[in-house]
């Protein structure tokens, strides 16, 4: 089978010939027929991740076909189209994953080839609405933006006529974007930072609100006016019941000002790297409750793939390549340029 390899760090990958994989007890092989790409491919290839072992087939994400099954799966598997679910042996425990837990594509071979063997356990139907390029988008951005939204800062549903205040970071990210889509469909009131006029423009075709430039130094100063009519009583109580944030750094301090008193701020990411100068006034005053996360269990995985199936929002894709041009693909994330995920087909 044809598979992309990193065989070195800081090194382009290569299209290789690789024996096709035969499934294990409790395993199945994946014709895939789409993939996609995360930020952990690019950091593997750069380096900046922890345990990487080479070579590799890089890639989390993936859609396609059964077309194999090992000793003690129902092959009445076979010939169905799936997503798999990257997230191997969360272990027992919902709140937190095991010490064992990985996820495909380093150090298992991953979905950037032409066919993966996986756990039986971790295919799931393939949405039924959704393309194999749609569906190879949602895996991993997608199980991290459920757990941070619906599990870690637990949205309400909209059934009351009230709905809840929501603040996403960084609009453009895949996270992110399924994070405004799982939150405009539960019936929330969205609102955004983006880093581009465009991606904010993005954010709002979702279904969201409206938003600010984070790159404006007084942004949430901006957006509080704009969310609260300039009612300086109800900027200075704070406005959002939710936030779901991505970047950390310095401006986390500005999320806890734009937190309603009681919100829930569920953080799975730092881009921007450590947190600072966040006066816990700002914290035990208002009663914040702030949530580390990352990836979700088989549950949540189960959850959101419902949730997609009862209101069938559509990932968000930035571009599609053949599986050769996946280089192409990891220096378009490596630039910044992508609004939305970046899918490849094989």
């Amino acid at each position: 089978m044809k598979a992309i390899q990193l065989t070195a760090l800081h090194q382009p990958l290569a299209l290789i010939d690789l024996p096709d994989p035969t499934p294990g007890p409790g395993e199945v092989v994946v014709n895939l027929r789409a993939a996609a790409l995360n930020h952990r491919d690019v950091f593997i290839q750069q380096g900046l991740y922890p345990g990487i072992i080479l070579p590799s087939v890089p890639g989390s994400d993936g859609a396609g076909v059964v077309s194999a099954v090992g000793e003690g799966v129902d092959v009445a598997w076979l010939g169905r189209e799936v997503v798999i679910n990257p997230g191997l042996q969360w272990g027992p425990n919902p709140a937190m994953n095991s010490p064992q837990f990985k996820i495909l594509g380093m150090p298992d071979a991953g979905t950037f080839a032409e066919k993966v063997v996986v756990p039986a356990s971790h295919v799931y139907g393939k949405p039924t609405y959704l393309t194999f390029e749609q569906a190879a988008a949602l895996p991993l951005a997608g199980l991290t933006a459920w757990r941070a939204l619906m599990s870690r800062a637990a949205l309400k549903p909209n059934q009351t006529g009230q709905p809840e205040r929501v603040l996403i970071t960084g609009a453009g990210g895949g996270a992110a974007l399924f994070a405004i889509q799982f939150a405009v469909a539960a019936g929330a009131d969205v609102w955004v930072t983006a880093g581009s006029p465009e991606k904010l423009a993005k954010a709002v075709s979702l279904g969201a609100k409206g938003g600010v430039l984070y790159k404006e130094p007084d942004w949430h100063k901006t957006l509080l006016a704009t969310v609260t009519n300039g009612d300086k009583a109800l900027s200075k109580a704070g406005y959002f019941d939710v936030i779901i944030d991505s970047a950390a750094g310095p401006d986390f301090n500005k999320l806890t000002q734009v937190a309603a008193g009681g919100a829930r701020i569920a953080l799975f990411g730092g881009t921007t790297g450590k947190i600072s100068d966040v006066l816990p006034a700002a914290i035990f005053f208002k009663q914040l409750n702030i949530f580390g996360t990352t990836m979700g269990n088989d549950a949540e995985f189960g959850a959101m793939l419902s949730f997609l199936e009862t209101h069938q929002p559509v990932p968000v894709i930035d571009s599609v390549r053949p599986l050769a041009e996946a280089q192409a693909a990891y220096d378009r994330m490596n630039a910044g340029e992508q609004l939305g995920k970046l899918v490849l087909t094989i």
